[in-house]
């Protein structure tokens, strides 16, 4: 677009409908002192309306076009997305824009709203599954955003005015920092006729950012810990270990390898052993979180506590095994097809297209939809040993022994 603002589109022509997913790089790491739960309460308060819409008008009125939205806050981004009809693209693309960048942060909503976000963090705060994951983050990630609540903390989000809340959407939400991402049944025409409507709009208009983003780049604290929480029903040993970021496409493939050939299915190393072989574990997962300041690998395994020290020697065990011999072409393979399968399953609807482009976009990786296949194409048995299995080495994880209380 002429002003500069990002928009990025993907044709898919057997998809009966469109997706417009909005990406703002306004997630939780970005929050200054004081502004812990920001980003995820601003994406609450957005839907509160704008000075042109009430709350509700924006929910009524997409649906009215047939569509649905939805919008979700992480640590690093946050978007907002409709999926509607394709003859009510250029509504719904105003009424998104108009809502997203023009929030009203009526003080009366603002306190309303701030109580639902309060009572949603005090329903994670009362899972004891989340509150042994999120004793992980904390100790593995240290003072890093990756190791505090998306959600917030109690005194800060009480402390939040509109005031402060305008602040942040100010700062972020700039020209830089947002792309506009659709997908579906579109047409050269139909992408054209947006580009032209938008760039008039709030999102054509966007001011520059004053200052740079930083992202400060993640580290894991090695160690072991012990947290007893109540309510827990099953003992749970967790790992976390440090891996590349986001933007280094060829180590997050080989990574999502590496995790699938340890943990993916009934015959993936760590479930073939604690759980089929041994039978010391209920479940065992190992799931990678691709993020930008540092990608993060999570591991848990669900056991009796009287287990914990043989799973977490188990689990060494597995990777000692993983390290000391080749790894078999037939494993390999059956996991490369796993992961492969999976990348291209989330291609295949207007949602899942919108989402990649938007969010790669936004950090400026690569628009090519077959550059991760590539990549993965490019490993083998051997350099996936040598090079990125030992990422997992478990003596560099932080490790956390979660027993019931």
């Amino acid at each position: 677009m002429g002003s500069g603002a990002q928009i990025v589109s993907l044709a898919l022509p057997q998809s009966p409908l469109v997706c417009l997913d909005l990406w703002c790089r306004a997630g939780s790491v970005f929050e200054d002192a004081g502004e812990s739960g920001m980003a995820h309460f601003l994406e609450h308060m957005v839907f509160k309306g704008s000075q042109r819409l009430q709350a509700g008008d924006f929910d009524r009125r997409i649906e009215a076009l047939g569509g649905s939205s939805n919008a979700a806050t992480g640590f690093d981004d946050v978007h907002y997305h409709v999926l509607i009809p394709p003859g009510a693209l250029l509504e719904a693309s105003d009424l998104l824009v108009n809502l997203v960048f023009g929030p009203r942060l009526d003080c009366s909503d603002f306190h309303m709203e701030r109580q639902v976000v309060l009572e949603e963090l005090a329903q994670s705060q009362d899972q004891p599954e989340e509150k042994a994951l999120q004793s992980l983050l904390e100790l593995a990630c240290g003072s890093h955003p990756y190791g505090r609540p998306i959600l917030g903390e109690r005194q800060a989000l009480l402390a939040h005015t509109p005031e402060a809340m305008r602040s942040f959407q100010q700062r972020h939400y700039r020209r830089e920092n947002c792309v506009m991402a659709l997908s579906g049944a579109i047409t050269p025409s139909s992408i054209a006729a947006l580009q032209a409507h938008l760039e008039g709009s709030e999102f054509g208009q966007l001011a520059s950012a004053e200052h740079p983003q930083n992202l400060p780049p993640l580290a894991v604290k090695a160690g072991h810990h012990h947290v007893a929480i109540k309510r827990l029903e099953s003992a749970r040993l967790l790992m976390a270990w440090a891996l590349p970021p986001a933007s280094q496409l060829p180590a997050v493939m080989a990574m999502d390898l590496a995790t699938t050939l340890l943990a993916e299915g009934r015959r993936s190393r760590l479930v073939e052993r604690l759980r089929e072989d041994l039978r010391i574990v209920e479940s065992i997962d190992l799931d990678l979180h691709m993020l930008e300041c540092g990608s993060l690998a999570l591991l848990e395994a669900v056991c009796e506590p009287d287990e914990l020290l043989a799973v977490q020697a188990a689990i060494g065990e597995v990777w000692d095994d993983v390290m000391g011999a080749p790894i078999s072409a037939v494993e390999f393979e059956r996991s490369r097809r796993l992961v492969a399968n999976s990348y291209c399953f989330g291609l295949e609807a207007a949602g899942g297209v919108a989402s990649l482009i938007g969010n790669g976009t936004l950090w400026k990786r690569s628009d090519d939809l077959a550059a991760p296949l590539r990549e993965l194409d490019q490993l083998d048995p051997a350099s996936l040993q040598a090079h990125w299995l030992s990422l997992l080495n478990p003596a560099q994880a932080c490790v956390l022994q979660a027993v019931p209380q």
